[in-house]
């Protein structure tokens, strides 16, 4: 496992659309390894993967009990209406005021590439929202 370096919001990347994961396979795995660790480091609470530079619809979310790996993600819910501070690990220093659903619903693939679903309200919601949006 790696720390990677996390690009920040000049790198064109960014602005890049990610494309679906298709192979679920050992690069993929040392891929999120990699997030992950690069996420505790960092003490963030979401890390999507153009933020280390790779173009794929992958995020890594703390929940605050569990690092959830969410591969190909899709909101398929929401309820309520939460607004306040969020900041960006690729932008250092800056918080903006933002209104996000206060509960979300992800349906995801794991590292295997099977499907499921998950929940997640407050905090979790909202770096679901802005992981996905990545």
């Amino acid at each position: 496992m790696a720390i990677r370096t996390i690009v920040l919001r000049e790198d064109p990347s960014l602005r890049n659309i990610s494309r679906p994961v298709t192979n679920f396979d050992a690069r993929l795995h040392t891929l999120l390894d990699d997030m992950r660790e690069t996420l505790i480091e960092a003490d963030g609470v979401g890390l999507a993967a153009p933020q280390v530079g790779v173009l794929r619809r992958i995020a890594i979310v703390f929940n605050g009990v569990n690092y959830l790996e969410l591969i190909n993600p899709e909101i398929i819910g929401t309820e309520g209406e939460q607004t306040g501070a969020e900041g960006c690990l690729s932008v250092p220093g800056i918080c903006g005021t933002v209104s996000r659903p206060n509960f979300v619903k992800v349906r995801a693939q794991d590292r295997n590439g099977n499907h499921f679903e998950v929940g997640g309200e407050g905090l979790t919601a909202r770096a679901f929202c802005h992981e996905i949006d990545h």
